[in-house]
């Protein structure tokens, strides 16, 4: 039983495009893939409860068979941090019942392929982060790096802190989400020189692209 944590360097730098990517470059694998979107904001409420887009999507490219609790056991409507969507409801968020709910559908699936909130240190609640969570599962990261101006400061700083935890990373996606951005290639570079560890893939900033064609992009190495 596998497993890979997929975190960001921000909110909106693409982790869901780049996450179903890799699942479905697993799936090339031959593996059974299962997928966790533990914590999600901005949840639409629909007859079947509240549900959340990227978590769909991620379902929707995995080859295991889930249900949308194991998931997204924590789901909330307001587009802002969890641990104030979950305060406004009055619950907290227990990273207990999030490893409970890994292990349930990790058990089924050769790998699982679990999607962060926002950045690395979002908080969960009033004591933990995402970080607190992924010092649990011990999963190999993969860092969504979204290319815009300031990233080199925002990647390098997470990679920081993932190694203070002394967590596996297994590499580092860039992600262009800025069409715009001046020298994109010659940031790149600098994240090269800079991030010890593998670019798995340089994701061009085209609309209305697959998983199937993302996963071209990527190069995972066998798990």
């Amino acid at each position: 039983m596998k497993g890979l944590f997929i975190t960001g360097t921000d909110t909106d730098v693409g982790k869901t495009h780049v996450a179903c990517a890799i699942v479905v470059a697993l799936n090339k694998q031959g593996l059974r893939t299962s997928v966790m979107k533990p914590v999600a904001s901005g949840c639409v409420q629909t007859s079947d409860g509240l549900r959340n887009k990227d978590a769909l999507k991620l379902m929707s490219v995995a080859s295991v068979k889930q249900t949308y609790e194991q998931v997204n056991p924590y789901a909330f409507e307001p587009a802002i941090a969890p641990h104030l969507a979950a305060q406004q409801i009055g619950i907290d968020i227990q990273l207990d019942e999030i490893e409970k709910q890994y292990f349930k559908t990790a058990i089924n699936a050769d790998v699982c392929v679990v999607e962060g909130v926002g950045g690395w240190m979002v908080p969960l609640n009033d004591e933990e982060t995402m970080a607190d969570l992924n010092v649990r599962l011990q999963l190999p990261i993969i860092l969504v790096v979204g290319m815009k101006l300031g990233c080199i400061n925002h990647a390098l700083l997470t990679i920081e802190q993932i190694e203070r935890e002394a967590l596996p990373i297994l590499g580092w996606v860039a992600n262009h989400v800025d069409p715009n951005m001046h020298q994109a290639q010659e940031n790149i570079q600098a994240l090269e020189q800079r991030i010890p560890y593998p670019l798995l893939g340089v994701i061009p900033n085209k609309k209305n692209t697959s998983a199937e064609d993302v996963s071209l992009c990527l190069q995972i190495p066998a798990l």
